[in-house]
Parts: C-alpha cells; structure tokens; sequence
C-alpha cells in the first residue's frame, strides 16, 4: 500500500500537521455558524486521525528507542486536545467559548507540531537517528490505518476522542 506522495512515516505526519496549520487559518478567516461547524468538525476529525495513527502505530515503534519523557510528554499533550477536541465536537458556533476553544486547540497543536519537529532534539529527529525501525513500513502501516478510519468516519463518525494518560476527573 505504498503511497509514494510521502517518503515516510514521518513525511506523512509532517503533511498531516500541514493540512491541519491551513485548516486552523481556514477557520479563523472563516464566518457564519454553519461553515465554522463544518471547518471545525473537519479540524477535529483530521486531529482525531492524526492522534491515532500516532499512538496505535508510531508512537509504540519508539518506545524505548528515544527518549520516553519525549513520548510521555506528547500522549499528554495528545490529551489535551482532545478534550477540546470532544468540547468543541458537542458544541456549536453559536456557544459561548466555541471560538475560543478552537483557538486554543491551534495554539496546543502548534505547540504539539513545534515539539516533534524541532530541529535537533524534536521528536521526529531523534526518530531518524534509529536505525532499527523502517520508516517506510511504518508509512504503509500508517497509510492503512488512516484509509479505515477515514473510511469510518465516512460511514457514520468516529467515536469520540479517548485520552490515554490524562484522567479526567469531575470538578
């Protein structure tokens, strides 16, 4: 399943953090309740994909491998946002907040995207340095798990967003 539009596993993550910095523009240029609803939720399921993809498959490759406060710290951001992420899900433009919400999930994303892509220390470059994990098979694994929750969400949504390291506790 070799989609040779992305060299890599990272490669495909970077294009995600793209698509996802253009459609957080998109928003904030963006008026009227029903386009922003539909923006956001576009927003929202891009990032639920991304998460996965990096925790069901890329993330697991690294434990161990690089550094574990590196992986540690990026679940917990991951949780962050999806909070919002599930917020901003059940709720409409025309709710107190809802903009603000879907602000600061750019700012934590952009965060989030800074940390992986740092040059040097980032994430994904203490990634490249093993050698022992094929960047490539990772891609294609990747590529198959996003075409079938994409292919969920096509067919009725996928479920909400599920924090991992973060236990959210009533207040």
């Amino acid at each position: 399943m070799a989609d040779q539009e992305f060299t890599d596993a990272i490669a495909l993550l970077k294009a995600d953090h793209r698509a996802v910095e253009a459609l957080f523009e998109q928003y904030e240029k963006t008026t009227g309740s029903a386009a922003k609803k539909k923006l956001a939720h576009r927003i929202c399921v891009e990032l639920k994909i991304h998460t996965m993809l990096e925790e069901e498959i890329f993330y697991p490759a690294y434990r161990g491998k690089i550094e574990d406060d590196t992986l540690d710290e990026a679940y917990v951001e991951h949780d962050g946002a999806k909070v919002l992420i599930n917020d901003i899900e059940a709720g409409s433009p025309e709710d107190d907040f809802y903009d603000a919400k879907v602000k600061v999930l750019s700012e934590e994303i952009t965060h989030h995207v800074h940390e992986e892509e740092m040059r040097g220390e980032g994430m994904f470059a203490q990634c490249r340095k093993v050698e022992e994990v094929d960047l490539v098979a990772l891609r294609d694994r990747m590529l198959a798990r996003k075409q079938e929750l994409m292919a969920q969400e096509e067919a009725g949504g996928l479920p909400p967003a599920e924090p991992k390291a973060v236990r959210l506790q009533p207040a």
